[in-house]
C-alpha cells in the first residue's frame, strides 16, 4: 500500500498535524526508563522543522480511560523530545479547547509543539464501542462526541503526517478521522510508517526466496490469521513458544502440564494439513516442573505428566537454525520461549543469533515487534537486523493481510 511520503507535502510555514506513538514507559516518579519510541519518530520531526513547518505533535500514552490521569501525562516526553532534538519543544495541558487552541497559533515556523495526551478525551477511542453496543455500532451520543473531538483536533492541521505505526490497525479519531477532515491531498506518512510499509509490504508481495516465518508465542488463536495468510506465501514457518503443545495435543502427542487451548485442537489439525511440509514444529523441548529455573531437563518427543515444556530444545534450535541461516527473508514474531527466565531464554537468544547471521549474509530480516524486539534487544542484536518493527499488534495484522484503515484515507503515493 505505497502512501504519500511527508517528503512530498509542502511544509513551510503550514501547521503540521503530527500523530506520533511516544507511548513510552514511565516508571513511579514519571521518568522514561525507555526512549526508543521517541528516537525512532525523531527523523519525521526533524524533517519537517527543518523545512519550516510548524510540527503539532500529538500521541496516546498508556490507557487512562478518556478521563485526566497525571501520572499518564506526556510531559515528560516534551522534555526528551527537547534533549534529542536540540531545540525547544513546546507543552500545552491539553490537546483540544482554548489553551490548545492559543498554543497552537504561537508556534513559529520550525518550532515543535506536543499536545496532551489524547485518550485524557474518551472521543479518541470511542470507536471502539462499536465492539461492546448490542447493535454493533455507536449510539447517537457517541457518534457526536467523536465529532465534536475530530473537529476540535482538525482545527490544529493544515496538512496531517501518520507517523504511529503502533496504532495504524486502530481507527481512532486522530489517526483516522483527522486525515479524512484534513483532505487527502494534504495528508502523509511519516519516516517511520514509510519504512514500516517497505518492509512488511516488500516481505508478503515480493520477498527474496526462500522465505522463512518463525512464529512463537503463548495462543494458537493469536496467530491464526498470520499463519493462514503466510502459508501460500513462505517456504517455511518454524513454530516455537507455548502454542507449540496446541499443536502437539492435536496430533495426539504428550505435553504433560504445558499451556494448551484444548478448544483449538481441531484448527490445529486444520493449520497441520493446510500447512503440509512446510510448517515446522519442535521435536524437543526444555522442561520443567513449573514455571522457574532449577530441574529443568532437556526432553525429546512427548512430555511426562509432571513436566511442562518452557523452550525450544537443542535440537530444534539446531534445525531452526540451519533454515533461518539459509534463508533470503526472515519474519519473527513471537519468542519461542519463556525468554523472561533463563535458561529458557535459550531457543530465543538462539534463533536471534541465526538470524543476526541471515542479515550478515544478505537477508532481510523483519522483527514484528512486542517481545520479540525486546528480546532481540536483551540479546545485543538489535543492529544486525534489518528492521524491528514499532508496532507488535500492528505488524501481527499486517502479516494476517488486514487492511488498515487508517492508511487507507491517507494520500498514494
Amino acid at each position: 500500500m505505497p502512501r504519500k511520503s511527508v517528503r512530498q507535502l509542502d511544509l513551510n510555514g503550514r501547521r503540521v498535524l503530527i500523530r506520533a506513538d511516544l507511548n513510552v514507559p514511565l516508571d513511579a516518579e514519571q521518568r522514561i526508563t525507555d526512549d526508543q519510541r521517541i528516537a525512532k519518530f525523531l527523523p519525521t520531526l526533524e524533517l519537517v522543522v527543518q523545512a519550516g513547518g510548524r510540527a503539532i505533535v500529538m500521541s496516546h500514552l498508556g490507557r487512562p480511560d478518556g478521563k485526566p490521569q497525571p501520572a499518564m501525562s506526556l510531559r515528560p516526553v516534551a522534555t526528551r523530545i527537547e534533549q534529542r532534538l536540540g531545540r525547544p519543544c513546546g507543552f500545552v495541558e491539553d490537546c483540544i479547547g482554548p489553551a490548545a487552541d492559543q498554543a497552537v497559533a504561537q508556534v513559529e515556523p520550525g518550532g515543535v509543539l506536543l499536545l496532551e495526551n489524547l485518550r485524557f478525551h474518551a472521543g479518541e477511542t470511542i470507536i471502539d464501542n462499536v465492539k461492546k453496543n448490542p447493535d454493533g455500532r455507536l449510539t447517537a451520543d457517541e457518534e457526536a462526541a467523536r465529532a465534536a473531538f475530530a473537529a476540535a483536533l482538525a482545527r490544529h492541521a493544515d496538512v496531517y503526517v501518520n507517523d504511529a505505526f503502533g496504532t495504524c490497525h486502530r481507527q481512532h479519531v486522530s489517526m483516522y478521522d483527522i486525515p479524512v477532515a484534513v483532505g487527502r491531498a494534504n495528508t502523509a506518512v511519516g519516516l517511520l510508517v514509510e519504512k514500516e510499509l517497505q518492509y512488511l509490504g516488500a516481505a508478503l508481495e515480493t520477498p527474496q526466496r526462500p522465505f522463512v516465518a518463525v512464529l512463537g508465542g503463548a495462543k494458537v488463536s493469536d496467530k491464526i490469521g498470520v499463519i493462514r495468510n503466510l502459508i501460500p506465501r513462505v517456504d517455511q514457518i518454524l513454530i516455537g513458544g507455548a502454542m507449540t503443545y496446541t499443536f502437539w495435543a492435536a496430533q495426539g502427542r504428550g505435553i504433560g502440564k504445558s499451556l494448551c487451548e484444548p478448544d483449538k485442537l481441531d484448527l490445529a489439525r486444520e493449520l497441520i494439513a493446510e500447512a503440509g511440509d512446510k510448517l515446522h514444529l519442535p521435536t524437543d523441548s526444555l522442561a520443567g516442573p513449573s514455571f522457574a529455573a532449577g530441574n529443568e531437563q532437556t526432553i525429546a518427543g512427548d512430555l511426562p505428566d509432571d513436566l511442562m515444556g518452557l523452550d525450544i530444545g537443542p535440537e530444534t534450535l539446531a534445525s531452526y537454525a540451519a533454515i533461518i541461516r539459509a534463508a533470503r527473508t526472515v519474519v519473527w514474531n513471537g519468542p519461542v520461549g519463556a525468554f523472561e527466565l533463563k535458561p529458557f531464554d535459550t531457543g530465543t537468544f538462539g534463533l536471534a543469533a541465526a538470524i543476526a547471521d541471515a542479515t550478515d549474509a544478505g537477508a532481510t530480516t523483519i522483527i514484528g515487534g512486542g517481545d520479540s524486539a525486546a528480546a532481540v534487544e536483551q540479546a545485543g542484536l538489535a543492529d544486525r537486523m534489518s528492521h524491528i518493527s514499532t508496532g507488535g499488534g500492528a505488524s501481527l495484522k499486517f502479516l494476517e493481510g488486514k487492511s488498515f484503515k487508517p492508511l487507507e484515507v491517507i494520500d498514494e503515493a
